[in-house]
């Protein structure tokens, strides 16, 4: 079996949509797609697996996830949000991940003040440190699991050392899953 240290490599954890790799101009959607295409190509299950499709941004438009874009480009904003679109739909509903936006979309085309760059840099910060230490609890679930499994003194403990890997993990992504779920109902309480 695959290493835990070797499993959180091959995850990619830290690919992410940074304000560096952002051009300071404004984008058409094949460059948009080609952009989010290239930096998260290796979080893909499968080669064949799309990152961004046009379809996705037009719905993403139309369902008001971003505030509307200018001349057919998307700008730095644009991008930010439709990373963390990217990133929240993979746990959330699209309807979720549009409660959740639908203030930060506010702030960011009626308050001057309001830098959302700065607030993207604060979440990329975040999802560093936490992927430090899911490393650390990967490792830790792991050694834990092992002990469990010797307990059992089966002839197939790979496998069940996989399967019970698969449930905990599963397990584990149902709990933030559910509390996310939680927090955007309190969103969505407060409109």
């Amino acid at each position: 079996m695959i290493s835990m240290e070797e499993l959180a490599e091959s995850l990619h954890l830290n690919s992410n949509l940074s304000l560096k790799d952002i051009p300071d101009l404004n984008l058409y959607m094949d460059q948009v797609i080609q952009l989010f295409e290239r930096q998260f190509a290796d979080t893909k299950r499968n080669d064949d697996d799309k990152v961004l499709t046009k379809t996705m941004i037009n719905n993403y438009a139309k369902g008001k996830l971003f505030f509307p874009i200018e001349n057919k480009k998307y700008t730095r904003d644009h991008l930010i949000l439709i990373s963390m679109i990217y990133q929240m739909k993979g746990t959330l509903s699209i309807s979720d991940v549009k409660t959740s936006l639908d203030r930060l979309n506010e702030k960011v085309t009626d308050d001057d003040a309001f830098d959302l760059q700065r607030f993207y840099e604060s979440y990329l910060q975040m999802v560093e440190n936490s992927s430090e230490k899911f490393k650390t609890d990967l490792q830790d679930h792991y050694t834990e699991l092992t002990k469990e499994i010797r307990k059992l003194e089966d002839q197939d403990e790979e496998y069940l050392e996989q399967l019970l890997l698969i449930a905990l993990f599963t397990n584990m992504s149902n709990y933030y899953r559910r509390a996310a779920e939680r927090m955007v109902d309190e969103i969505g309480n407060n409109l």
